[in-house]
C-alpha cells in the first residue's frame, strides 16, 4: 500500500507540472518497432542466421487521454520466412501483448500470451530507476531528452528519449515513467528501437483506449514463473526471437 500511495504522490506532481507546459491530453502516437533478430538469437543457435532476415520491423500503437494509456501492436499479417535454397520456411509470430496503465489509481494491467494462452498481469504502475542525461535530439519536431537505465534482469542498457511537450508518464511498453511522453527506446545499442513514426493530438473515438479484460488474472511474479518454465521447455531465452525487450 505504502508503494502505491508513494507511486500517486509522483503522478499528481507531474500531473500538476505538466498543466503549464500546454500539452494536448489525448492522441494516437504509431510506433516502429525494428528487431534484430540475429543479435537476440543465442551463441548455439549461430546458424539461424541462414534462415532468417536480420532485421523484423512492425507497427504498434499508444492511445492516451490525460489519465491513462493502452499499448498495442497494429494487426498485421505474420512473416514467413524461407532459408535461401533450402526450401526451409519459418513462421515468426509477433509479440501480441497490451500494455494498460492508469495513473489515478497507479495501476498497470498487462495482457500477455504464452503458447496461445492470454494472461492478464495485474501490478501497481513501476517507476524505472531512470537516470536522466543532458543530451537531446529532435524527433517528429519534438525536442527530446536522453535517460537511460540498466535492466540487471535481462542484462539490456536502456536509453530512451522523451519530450516534456507530450505528458509525463507516457511510453511503450512497461518504457512510460519519465517526466514525459517517450518518443524513442534503444535497447543494447539496436537490438531493438522502437521509434515513433507520428504523433496525432486529437480527442480518442469510442473503445480505443480501454483496459484488456481477456485471459486468467495472474500476478507479475506468477506469470514471470511461467514465462521461465515455458522458456526452460522450448530452449528459448529472453534473447530469442520474438521475445519482448
Amino acid at each position: 500500500m505504502k508503494k502505491v500511495i508513494i507511486i500517486s504522490s509522483i503522478l499528481a506532481s507531474l500531473a500538476g507540472a505538466h498543466v503549464g507546459f500546454g500539452q494536448t491530453s489525448a492522441g494516437v502516437i504509431r510506433y516502429e518497432v525494428k528487431i534484430n533478430l540475429h543479435r537476440r538469437l543465442p551463441p548455439d543457435r549461430e546458424a539461424m542466421k541462414d534462415a532468417i532476415p536480420e532485421f523484423n520491423v512492425h507497427q504498434e500503437e499508444l492511445f492516451f487521454n490525460e489519465t491513462a494509456s493502452l499499448y498495442k501492436p497494429v494487426e498485421e499479417d505474420e512473416d514467413e520466412f524461407e532459408a535461401d535454397g533450402g526450401g526451409m520456411r519459418m513462421r515468426f509470430r509477433r509479440p501480441q501483448g497490451e500494455y494498460y496503465t492508469d495513473q489515478a489509481t497507479a495501476a498497470s494491467i498487462v495482457q500477455q500470451d504464452i503458447m496461445g494462452k492470454k494472461y492478464l498481469v495485474q501490478d501497481s504502475l513501476l517507476v524505472l530507476p531512470w537516470k536522466l542525461g543532458a543530451g537531446t535530439k529532435t524527433i517528429l519536431g519534438y525536442t527530446c531528452r536522453q535517460a537511460t537505465y540498466y535492466n540487471e534482469a535481462r542484462k539490456q542498457e536502456i536509453v530512451a528519449w522523451y519530450t516534456d511537450k507530450l505528458r509525463p508518464f507516457l511510453g511503450p511498453e512497461r518504457f512510460n515513467s519519465l517526466p514525459g511522453g517517450v518518443l524513442q527506446v534503444d535497447v543494447n545499442g539496436g537490438e531493438t528501437v522502437i521509434t515513433a513514426q507520428q504523433v496525432v493530438l486529437r480527442p480518442l473515438k469510442k473503445n480505443e483506449l480501454k483496459a484488456p479484460t481477456g485471459g486468467e488474472r495472474i500476478t507479475q511474479a506468477e506469470f514471470q514463473k511461467i514465462s521461465h518454465e515455458q522458456m526452460q521447455r522450448t530452449g528459448r531465452g529472453p534473447g530469442a526471437p520474438g521475445s519482448r525487450p
